[in-house]
């Protein structure tokens, strides 16, 4: 089965929140016959999209294959949290790759930041920065180690808009009984992520790139080596012989590319937006910033813009979603008792991908084949950034794409094959340990 059928109307948004507020409701026809391009992009999410905006801005030809809607997959139902940094905290980055390394990987986390901001200016979209992320902690230790983190990052990188909060703290912002504390980081945000991803599929369009959708990709042909030829992308109705072709299709690449698919494993995560909450929506938030937690299976929340309580939890990792309303409304009673007599107005699932490391995947399978995927629930910021990198590889200045493909990003245990019953067997595990609270 198909992860692009599996769930959803062919060539249709989820029945999100999102979809029913968008901005936009424009569509690009589906590719059909044959036709060239300097560089083809697979996939219209943040990635594909921002490596079309700017390639297209550095004059190049080129064509993008989007197999629904131009911010479909994750991209366009996430929970718009626009964090800081990578998802690995500094000190594992450290550990990892050094503290050189790691400095250029913060400063990458806040280039990327900055990037969605200043696009969202520069092309006039329709989306609001809501500055403030609360990071809130289950556990006394927890609470300790987000005033440590807090420290090193203002002492090691100079980052001072993190401030640790107390029991007391949190609750002044956050009232649930449940948290010990946290903190909560100002220079991070959140907005409507189908709206962004839409600003940018007419930002590029307006630079010159083609954007299709409905063109599902089959197959990649590649010329044989030291042959002149093109790589050619198939459709159902066309073709596009490319010099590039970037692979931005997250998890929903399914077989695409083995080398890809052997380190990123799609997973299904869920959200829910709850009635208008009026009055009662400072039972939830106090402040309009977007709150995660600590659980390993992590629950995320911000109020939108007409008031609703959207409350993202749960995973699964088979093909098709579970009942949605019921998996998260559990984590959200959990979290808020009093919200039990809400009505439910929409549920939605999406696929989103991640790595064993949980940093992102950049790979090169060929010379003219570029990747950037797995961004493990990180990738409204990472991923916007991640099209501009490989839009500069591609045009041959390629040193910030190396250090990322330079990280270590080790196989799913088992390949392609058997990555997925063994990764259910781990994140089971851990659900547990949340559920049983070790």
């Amino acid at each position: 089965m198909n992860l692009l059928f599996a769930n959803d109307r062919p060539g249709e948004h989820a029945a999100s929140w999102y979809a029913a507020t968008a901005a936009s409701d424009r569509r690009w026809p589906a590719l059909k016959g044959r036709g060239r391009a300097d560089v083809c992009i697979i996939g219209g999410g943040f990635t594909g999209l921002s490596a079309a905006l700017h390639l297209a801005q550095r004059g190049m030809d080129v064509v993008l294959l989007e197999a629904h809607r131009m911010g479909f997959g994750a991209s366009g139902r996430n929970g718009g949290q626009v964090g800081s940094g990578q998802r690995l905290e500094q000190d594992d980055l450290e550990a990892m790759v050094g503290r050189d390394t790691a400095r250029k990987l913060w400063d990458f986390g806040q280039e990327a930041k900055a990037l969605v901001r200043d696009l969202i200016a520069a092309h006039q979209m329709p989306v609001t920065f809501h500055p403030g992320i609360v990071h809130a902690c289950w556990k006394d230790a927890e609470v300790a180690h987000a005033r440590a983190n807090a420290e090193k990052l203002a002492h090691d990188y100079g980052y001072d808009q993190i401030t640790p909060l107390s029991r007391d703290d949190l609750a002044a912002i956050v009232p649930s009984p449940v948290y010990r504390g946290g903190d909560i980081d100002r220079g991070a945000g959140h907005l409507h992520p189908l709206n962004f991803a839409q600003g940018l599929a007419l930002a590029a369009e307006a630079a010159g790139a083609r954007l299709h959708e409905g063109s599902v990709v089959h197959a990649i042909r590649h010329p044989a080596a030291g042959a002149t030829a093109r790589t050619v992308v198939q459709t159902d109705h066309g073709a596009i012989e490319a010099d590039h072709v970037i692979l931005a299709a997250n998890g929903y690449l399914g077989g695409l590319e083995g080398k890809v698919a052997a380190r990123v494993m799609p997973i299904n995560n869920f959200i829910i937006a709850t009635e208008p909450l009026g009055e009662r929506a400072r039972d939830v938030l106090r402040e309009n910033v977007a709150v995660a937690d600590t659980k390993f299976v992590v629950n995320y929340w911000r109020l939108s813009e007409d008031g609703r309580l959207l409350f993202g939890g749960g995973e699964s990792y088979g093909y098709r979603f579970p009942d949605i309303v019921r998996t998260v409304r559990k984590p959200m009673l959990q979290v808020y008792p009093d919200l039990a007599d809400l009505r439910i107005d929409y549920a939605w699932g999406g696929t989103l991908a991640i790595t064993m490391n949980r940093m992102p995947c950049f790979v090169r399978p060929r010379p003219n084949l570029w990747s950037a995927s797995g961004f493990s629930g990180h990738g409204v910021a990472m991923a916007t950034l991640a099209g501009k990198i490989m839009a500069e590889a591609v045009a041959g200045q390629a040193e910030r794409f190396d250090l990322m493909a330079g990280l270590p990003q080790p196989r799913f245990p088992g390949g392609a094959l058997l990555r997925w019953p063994l990764l259910v067997a781990a994140m089971t595990w851990y659900a547990m340990r949340d559920r049983i609270g070790i």
